[in-house]
């Protein structure tokens, strides 16, 4: 009976002494944890020598996303910014500044565009991801190169390495003494129009064509450049802004109002550079959509339903209903270009954008095949660099921003 007693004294014994370790180890464990959630801090003195601690977990670190200035940054495999030494400033559009810059490394002269972020308040500018993807598909002769995508500072900072070229043709324009030779824009025309054709047969119309967007080299070789506007196009079509090219190189169809287009714009723009060069000036300047409507209707006379079938049906055809000019005066304004030359002008400025040329039929059109023939490209004389700074550029007119900006102009215009 003793023995019994004693028996359960010490199980009772023994399983307060299971309990009170249990206990301990449950409070160690919600020290630990208190401990990683950096809660409770460690006192400074050292253990002792026959207490086990545990180690503690180490915190992230936080790093900096800024490359660094000398190194190659880890962002994407990006190269820093600083891997290049600005040069000069060359211009400044509405989607990016472009500078003139060197390579550190190889010495390669190079044009370093920034993206200007600002445009887009939720994260990367939509027009610049198509001008990136745009640039790495289109590769052409005539299409300037994209070399690589470099970051500044912080990933808000993003530059468009691209190969440099001296010149662009609107400067060039404007501060020859004498046009180019009929031979020369034959050249011009082909290079232009082949580029142009390379960007429609992959459904891509680059809505912002325009001297200044054409750049040409010291030994006659043009590249087209400023994707910012550029799009990928489908069949059906779909309903897109109308709010784009340049006011001066914008189509008929755009101007009042349509929603859906094609490259048919694009062809409209290489008219209106085609009669630029030969003028050595811009075919039709206005100072708004109104006026610019009536400068183009008084030089190629009013359309009608007959000649662009829909036309009084767009949404601003009323801007013209006040004007009386029923016929072209086309060969007036152009009086030393052949028949052939002319006919090549008139289907570019075709009114109805179905029956407009496209860039493979301009490509193949008779005028190219009659004499002079087409210059090769290294008899072009050489021209001081106005991009390298060795003459301050014109300003060249502006694409198209902010649908509300035109929208108030336009209202203004309607208003007066």
């Amino acid at each position: 009976m003793l023995r019994a007693k004693q028996a359960a004294k010490e199980a009772a014994a023994k399983r307060a002494r299971e309990g009170s370790a249990s206990a301990s180890s449950v409070q160690d464990s919600a020290d630990l944890t208190h401990s990683k959630s950096g809660s409770v801090t460690e006192p400074d003195s050292e253990p002792p020598a026959n207490e086990v601690r545990t180690p503690a977990t180490a915190l992230p670190v936080t790093r900096s996303l800024a490359p660094s200035r000398t190194a190659h940054p880890v962002i994407g495999g990006c190269r820093s910014v600083y891997c290049f030494e600005r040069l000069n400033h060359i211009e400044e559009g509405s989607y990016g500044v472009v500078f003139r810059a060197k390579d550190k490394e190889t010495g390669e002269i190079v044009a370093l565009k920034k993206l200007k972020m600002d445009k887009e308040k939720n994260g990367f500018p939509i027009t610049s991801l198509r001008e990136i993807r745009t640039l790495m598909e289109a590769r052409h002769p005539n299409v300037v190169q994209v070399k690589e995508i470099v970051v500044g500072d912080t990933l808000l900072q993003i530059y468009i390495v691209m190969e440099f070229v001296e010149h662009d043709l609107k400067t060039l324009l404007s501060t020859m003494r004498t046009p180019f030779l009929q031979s020369e824009i034959k050249t011009l025309m082909l290079q232009l129009l082949s580029a142009v054709s390379l960007l429609h047969s992959n459904w891509i119309v680059h809505r912002d064509l325009k001297t200044s967007n054409l750049l040409m080299n010291n030994r006659g070789m043009m590249k087209l450049a400023d994707f910012g506007l550029a799009r990928m196009f489908g069949d059906p079509l779909s309903n897109m802004t109308s709010l784009v090219v340049t006011l001066w190189y914008r189509a008929p169809e755009l101007l009042l109002g349509a929603k859906e287009y094609n490259t048919a714009i694009d062809m409209w723009s290489v008219g209106c550079i085609f009669g630029e060069l030969m003028l050595k000036e811009p075919m039709f300047t206005g100072k708004n959509e109104a006026d610019q409507v009536v400068k183009i209707f008084k030089l190629l006379g009013q359309p009608t339903e007959e000649s662009w079938p829909g036309y009084s049906k767009l949404p601003d055809a009323r801007l013209a209903s006040s004007i009386a000019q029923p016929y072209s005066a086309l060969r007036s304004k152009f009086k030393y270009c052949t028949d052939s030359c002319l006919d090549l002008l008139k289907r570019l400025l075709t009114y109805d954008p179905a029956q407009r040329i496209s860039a493979d039929e301009a490509l193949n059109h008779p005028w190219f095949s009659e004499p002079p023939a087409p210059a090769h490209p290294d008899s072009f004389g050489s021209f001081p660099s106005i991009a390298a700074g060795e003459r301050r550029r014109d300003p060249s007119p502006t694409a198209p921003e902010r649908l509300a900006d035109q929208k108030m102009a336009y209202q203004l215009e309607l208003n007066l």
